[in-house]
């Protein structure tokens, strides 16, 4: 899954579109002009690839929402239970409705699927802080629930993030090696938790794990590691969804080596789709050189997470769908 820089694609873009190893392509805020501009960019794309391709975003609200003009101001995940005056029911419904806003404003230009939700807890990470439902694992659970049967209502599959937890780990995995030195005990005791039991229940579509050491379990990040991605999330949690790369040009991933070694160890632990972003020249280098298998089992599994349905931008005001998750969070 790679990115592009503008608000509609170069000859070049079109041409590692339409390369066989390329699946995804992930939207950012400088993609983003108007409804109607990143629709049409969306066409451009599916038009370029070589069969079917993911169109993604990070777009869960709060500061990581992408699309803002014309769009609505999705609360932060972590305001949800003081607007709901810490009542469990009303914060789930908050989570529902927002869940359906956005994937109906995300699918209605184009966009398969947003990133979300973060299954993290608040607990003293900077880079996750209210992006994450709540601190207690207890209620971070039914809260991204309801989020992720507020998605699929809408017909757009989920990505838990960022297995089996970044919220307990102080380093921003952006621009450093996050390490987590607590034992195997309290991190599958309360960090997993919220995964494992969205996963009993057979709602989580996608995965994206986190760049983070756990030592305890084993010295290599989650998304390098079958132990984590084979042994835990597949075998342990019966997970059988897609495995996401989080963004392999991230500091946290220098520990593997270069971008070709990040690439093929990913791959080989276990990931369904790479993400390389912000670095064209890193894209080209991995897609030339690198040694990659187009899995049929990873590409059976990403063909799931296409929508089923389509929505337009221009009708969502009549969607009373939309105009009940905007009066619920209270978006005028």
């Amino acid at each position: 899954m790679l990115d592009v820089d503008g608000t509609s694609l170069t000859s070049e873009d079109k041409e590692l579109l339409g390369h066989p190893l390329v699946g995804g392509l992930i939207l950012f805020a400088r993609n983003y002009q108007s409804p109607e501009q990143v629709n049409e960019l969306t066409r451009q794309i599916k038009a370029s690839a070589n069969g079917d391709i993911l169109i993604a975003v990070d777009h869960e609200g709060g500061r990581v929402q992408r699309f803002r003009e014309q769009f609505s101001a999705i609360p932060a995940m972590g305001q949800l239970w003081q607007m709901a005056n810490g009542s469990l029911e009303e914060a789930k419904l908050l989570a529902k409705s927002a869940g359906q806003l956005v994937a109906l404003e995300v699918m209605s230009v184009g966009v398969d699927i947003s990133f979300a939700p973060v299954v993290d807890i608040n607990d003293i990470s900077e880079v996750i802080g209210d992006r994450a439902f709540h601190q207690k694992p207890e209620v971070v659970e039914p809260l991204a629930k309801a989020f992720i049967q507020g998605m699929h209502s809408i017909g757009m599959k989920c990505t838990a993030k960022h297995f089996p937890g970044h919220g307990s780990v102080k380093e921003d995995s952006h621009i450093a090696m996050p390490l987590d030195g607590r034992n195997k005990q309290e991190i599958f005791g309360i960090d997993m938790q919220p995964f494992k039991g969205l996963m009993q229940d057979n709602l989580v579509n996608a995965v994206m794990p986190a760049h983070v050491i756990y030592p305890d379990i084993d010295d290599k990040s989650v998304g390098f590691s079958p132990l984590w991605l084979q042994e835990i999330l597949r075998g342990h949690l019966g997970f059988d969804g897609v495995i996401f790369s989080d963004d392999l040009t991230m500091e946290g991933a220098a520990s593997i080596g270069g971008y070709i070694e990040r690439s093929e160890a990913a791959q080989q632990a276990g990931c369904d789709m790479l993400l390389i972003c912000n670095n064209r020249s890193a894209a080209v280098e991995v897609i030339d050189n690198a040694n990659l298998i187009a899995d049929p089992i990873s590409q059976s599994r990403l063909q799931k997470m296409l929508p089923k349905t389509s929505i337009n931008y221009s009708q969502l005001p009549q969607l009373a769908e939309w105009q009940q998750a905007r009066t619920i969070l209270g978006i005028s």
